[in-house]
């Protein structure tokens, strides 16, 4: 086997030692009184409810005989999310439950109240959808039809009026009763006001204003273009309309809260705990088993530091993840199963040594003989942080989507808390395989071949 250089230890070291920097403290850039974020750092991470304080309400049908389709409950969805983003509360989790006919919402308090009414804000969430029709792009255009005059709105594929074979995506409009002359009068006035517009509003928001292209009179219109550029897009619009058309009333079913108190005491507890942990750890692996435990605390700090990475944004190609109390029990818990990798290796190496092998072969066979024990036990906790994933994360999650054939063997059970700790316990593995046993093996192999540790007992044998 080709020696590894000495260097290489170093480069290693640097580059772990930079991401612990940079991961817990973050790189800025200060303009004047302006600071603007280079790299996150860990106080850039987003936490969920249970730690910052907020309100988990389950919405549903208001009369219990109503027996709500998949693109009703879908609806009711879409609404809440846009009165949740209208509100600037952009950092909330948000499942439809198609089985039970729900909704269930969590937000955090809004950081700049510190006294949030729970119950008023789940009732605004709640109140009906008003869906109006406005000549013009205006809401104070003309009225030409509210959401009782829509039977239902859905996506489709339609193909190009050249005859091109291209499709593109469009949602078809039906409307029902009046409304269906009330729009033929609006479309003819506005087709022969050279093609204007008729706005559709859903609260106060303008969701789409298309052009009027033809003079519309069996009811049935097709909305095309503008910022419908993909079947999602058609999606979306599709689940708006349907929301102000909904003929039932909603009310939330069931609700908690949390006070942010409790749950930033709740943290700062784990975070203590975790760090004793780790002090405590990190003391007894240097001292059993010497140099081969330093080696595997720098690559624990290396793992530790790139799951907080992984978590807060800072690598720019991947969201901030909101992270809960679960979340972080994950993260320990990935922790010991670090440290266990490089126990078993440690020892194997200790092993090999007090049967009078050198120091390379002693490690070089430590390494080959732990390699699929710790293979074995690694797998089999990412295979349950991954269904852990696909389980209880958001529907349309890549997980899930990939464990979408087995997915009618479990019930619709969002919960954004468990799919947390999933994630990083997920992430905690793969810098497991990455950190506790990759690097770490490559730094004792390059770190081994300096003179002044070409001693034995450094390995766990007898010293020289």
């Amino acid at each position: 086997m080709k020696r590894t250089p000495k260097w290489v230890f170093f480069v290693v070291f640097l580059l772990i030692a930079g991401l612990t920097y940079t991961s817990f403290f973050g790189v800025y850039k200060y303009f004047g009184d302006r600071r603007d974020t280079v790299i996150r750092s860990a106080a850039d991470i987003r936490f969920g409810i249970d730690i910052r304080g907020g309100v988990d309400v389950t919405f549903g049908p208001k009369d219990e005989g109503i027996n709500a389709d998949e693109s009703q409950v879908n609806a009711i969805k879409t609404v809440i999310e846009q009165r949740l983003v209208s509100k600037n509360i952009t950092d909330y989790e948000c499942y439809a439950d198609v089985n039970n006919q729900q909704v269930i919402v969590r937000f955090p308090w809004q950081s700049d109240e510190a006294d949030y009414d729970a119950t008023a804000a789940i009732e605004e969430l709640g109140e009906t959808a008003q869906l109006e029709f406005h000549i013009g792009t205006e809401k104070t255009g003309d009225l030409v039809l509210d959401g009782t005059g829509v039977a239902k709105a859905e996506a489709m594929w339609q193909q190009d009026e050249n005859q091109s074979g291209n499709y593109s995506a469009v949602v078809r409009l039906t409307l029902q009763g009046d409304a269906i002359q009330a729009f033929s009068d609006a479309t003819q006035q506005q087709y022969e006001n050279n093609q204007g517009q008729i706005s559709i509003w859903l609260d106060d928001t303008m969701i789409s204003a298309p052009a009027v292209q033809a003079h519309i009179t069996d009811g049935t219109a097709i909305i095309s273009g503008g910022t419908l550029q993909s079947y999602t897009d058609a999606q979306e619009l599709a689940n708006k309309i349907n929301a102000g058309a909904l003929p039932f009333d909603i009310e939330a079913k069931s609700y908690s809260t949390l006070s942010p108190t409790l749950g930033e005491k709740a943290l700062e507890a784990m975070v203590i705990a975790g760090l004793i942990a780790f002090i405590i750890v990190a003391a007894y692996v240097i001292f059993w088993y010497r140099l081969p435990g330093g080696v595997a605390v720098i690559a624990l700090c290396g793992q530790i530091a790139a799951t907080v990475a992984a978590i807060s944004g800072y690598f720019a190609v991947f969201d901030s993840f909101t992270l809960t109390l679960p979340g972080i029990a994950g993260i320990l818990l990935s922790i010991g199963i670090g440290i266990d990798a490089n126990v078993i290796t440690s020892e194997r190496v200790r092993e090999e040594i007090r049967r009078g092998k050198t120091i390379d072969g002693a490690i070089r066979a430590g390494s080959k003989n732990s390699f699929w024990a710790i293979f074995d036990g690694n797998i089999t906790v990412l295979i349950v942080a991954i269904v852990l994933m696909g389980v209880f994360g958001p529907p349309q999650s890549f997980w899930a989507t990939i464990l979408s054939w087995a997915m009618f063997m479990f019930p619709a059970s969002t919960t954004g808390m468990v799919y947390s700790f999933g994630y990083t316990l997920f992430v905690g593995v793969v810098l497991n395989f990455v950190m506790g046993v990759a690097l770490s093996r490559l730094m004792l192999r390059s770190v081994s071949r300096l003179k002044i540790f070409r001693n034995p007992w450094l390995y766990g044998g007898e010293r020289k």
